[in-house]
């Protein structure tokens, strides 16, 4: 039997049969087989970093990390918005050179890439943007901390980890607090800063703030990328006994600095570290273990009571990869990234950059506030104070965050 609609009664009616049939046996409403039919196309990620060249550790430290989160992003079914397209990286190398990074991303603009994540120095991160902003391909910074790179007005260019002068501001304020706390206050200091934008950035910062906290800035010492020989500075810092030493460098200066520093029994009361190289890397806290003792750094970091942050931290520890800063942020840039695709529901620039400028991405794995872009900067991000302290990295700052108390001087 059959009623008004064709359908027998108990049983299936023919479009349904069609239907529930072309399920069973793997077929589109076309009788086509639904692995035949064509998958979401997918979408181009540029990971510009400097794999060569001096600061190769870091960059390729960076591309590690970034190609982590395109592999999550995918297993976790990809952009769901765009019938979930998978991540495709495009790899390039900067060398270390921005005309090489703005050359890249060049490449990549021809070869269709639908967004970039670069450049990890703040040198190559400014050429590869305003490159990208020339077809207004969306371009995430990953580590790159000049405030230049997000005050030209680039309307392609997002940054979700925080920038010199919220760094410097938070450096500075904390280490006023962490000198009042003190019975032997620090009162004189020497920036040591690599040439680069990064390192005569920070210096100039520093240079103008450290005296309105009552610490009077002795000299600062500008050098060359590689420096091989850091014996002829340390003597400089020898003869003038500041009571802090204030590194700037990147990982191979600021290890061999470190070190030299200790062969030549410097006698500090802290080495304090903005945006240091090294002394928030477990590849320098476990290699040399002395050296690195007591340094307190103002730095990026991941929020330790985050269990998303921890796993993240074991699975890049599972691949054999040293959890830095240049790992996880890169992670975050292509998390960023791959969520403005999704609200955007599309690949097209306009689309995606639009997305981008009204992020409210969650980012608590991070001890950041929420986040808020303001002309493509996330004023939400903040960084954290770190101490090296028995081989260990604790975050002393913000007392939200922190696992253990600073200690200063050093050797107290």
């Amino acid at each position: 039997m059959t009623d008004s609609k064709g359908k027998r009664n108990g049983g299936l009616g023919r479009r349904e049969f069609l239907a529930t049939g072309a399920a069973a046996l793997g077929l589109g409403v076309t009788g086509f087989p639904a692995v035949l039919r064509a998958q979401p196309a997918s979408v181009k990620v540029g990971l510009i970093h400097p794999v060569s060249g001096f600061i190769a550790f870091s960059g390729t430290q960076c591309r590690a990390g970034a190609e982590m989160a395109i592999a999550d992003i995918n297993a976790a079914g990809g952009i769901k918005s765009l019938g979930g397209a998978k991540l495709e990286a495009m790899l390039g190398d900067s060398q270390g050179k921005p005309e090489v990074g703005a050359s890249e991303v060049s490449k990549m603009v021809e070869g269709g890439v639908h967004g970039i994540v670069a450049g990890y120095s703040s040198a190559i991160s400014l050429a590869t943007s305003q490159e990208a902003a020339k077809s207004m391909t969306p371009h995430i910074v990953d580590v790159g901390v000049s405030d230049q790179i997000v005050d030209r007005g680039l309307k392609n260019t997002f940054r979700f980890a925080p920038g010199y002068g919220t760094i410097a501001k938070f450096a500075v304020d904390n280490l006023a607090g962490i000198n009042q706390m003190s019975d032997d206050k620090a009162k004189t200091a020497m920036i040591i800063h690599e040439e680069s934008l990064f390192g005569t950035g920070t210096a100039n910062l520093l240079q103008k703030k450290l005296p309105e906290i009552g610490i009077e800035v002795l000299d600062v010492i500008k050098h060359a990328n590689p420096t091989r020989d850091f014996t002829n500075i340390v003597l400089q810092i020898k003869s003038k006994k500041p009571d802090l030493i204030i590194p700037a460098n990147y990982y191979n200066e600021y290890v061999l600095l470190a070190r030299t520093m200790r062969q030549q029994q410097v006698k500090a009361k802290g080495i304090y570290s903005v945006l240091g190289g090294a002394a928030s890397n477990y590849k320098f806290v476990n290699e040399f273990p002395e050296a690195a003792q007591g340094i307190m750094d103002c730095n990026h970091w991941f929020n330790p009571k985050s269990e998303i942050a921890l796993q993240r931290k074991a699975a890049a520890e599972a691949k054999g990869l040293v959890y830095t800063y240049e790992v996880f942020l890169a992670y975050n840039a292509v998390v960023a990234l791959a969520d403005g695709f999704e609200r955007a529901g599309s690949t097209e620039h306009d689309a995606v950059n639009e997305a981008l400028a009204a992020s409210t991405l969650d980012m608590s794995y991070m001890p950041y506030g929420p986040t808020k872009m303001i002309n493509g900067q996330n004023v939400g991000a903040r960084p954290v104070n770190t101490q090296v302290l028995d081989g260990k990295i604790e975050v002393i700052f913000p007392q939200a965050f922190a696992s253990a108390k600073p200690v200063f001087p050093m050797n107290s």
